[in-house]
């Protein structure tokens, strides 16, 4: 199983090294040096894990998390830090984070501990013609496609309800700035990159047949 995480680290040394580190443990990974870095790559590409260092030279990485949690970003997070006070870390597992590692710590650990919360947190797997959503992405033909996270969450919604019409208001729980326009524009884009049919039914929502 390919796991894919981001690193959101300002330490540009220390974050360079762990992903040279982590690719060799069959890790693939993306780096943030900011936290508005980081916020736009959340939104452009689907993870699996999270990894957060708190203290960002932009920002806080408890903010950043807080943020993806509100908008119903469920994608497992690992603190990093080199911070020992208790009420930091309670507030980073009160935002929604599921581990914490403290600083400097050993490489190994942590490629166990991602291993550990992508198990823990593997979807299941979903065929709909020549489409396949297996260990969190979408496949079509064997070759993935790259979707954010909430056109894969409405995407894998309208799947799991094939043939059922899923409201918008529904929808709209899933997206971070809903309307219906937005909507409209988010349906429209996965057209194009899956290829499936998605009906708009007047007034009520969208179903795959």
């Amino acid at each position: 199983m390919s796991i894919k995480v981001l690193l959101v680290e300002d330490d540009r040394t220390l974050a360079d090294s762990l992903k040279k580190y982590l690719k060799l443990s069959g890790i693939e990974v993306d780096t943030a040096y900011t936290y508005e870095d980081a916020s736009q790559k959340t939104l452009d590409t689907r993870y699996d894990v999270y990894l957060v260092d708190i203290n960002l030279q932009d920002g806080n990485g408890i903010e950043l998390v807080e943020a993806l949690k509100l908008s119903e970003d469920h994608t497992p997070v690992i603190f990093i830090s080199a911070l020992t006070d208790l009420g930091t870390i309670a507030k980073g597992f009160e935002v929604g984070a599921e581990d914490y590692i403290k600083k400097p710590f050993d490489p190994d650990e942590l490629v166990i501990r991602i291993k550990s919360r992508v198990k823990k947190n593997s979807p299941k797997e979903l065929r709909y013609k020549d489409l396949i959503y297996k260990d969190g992405r979408f496949f079509k033909n064997g070759k993935e496609i790259e979707l954010g996270e909430v056109m894969r969450n409405i995407l894998l919604i309208l799947l799991e309800n094939k043939g059922k019409v899923v409201p918008k208001e529904t929808l709209y729980d899933l997206m971070i700035n809903p309307s219906p326009t937005a909507l409209r524009v988010l349906i429209n884009r996965l057209k194009k990159k899956t290829d499936i049919e998605i009906k708009s039914v007047r007034g009520l929502g969208y179903v795959v047949d």
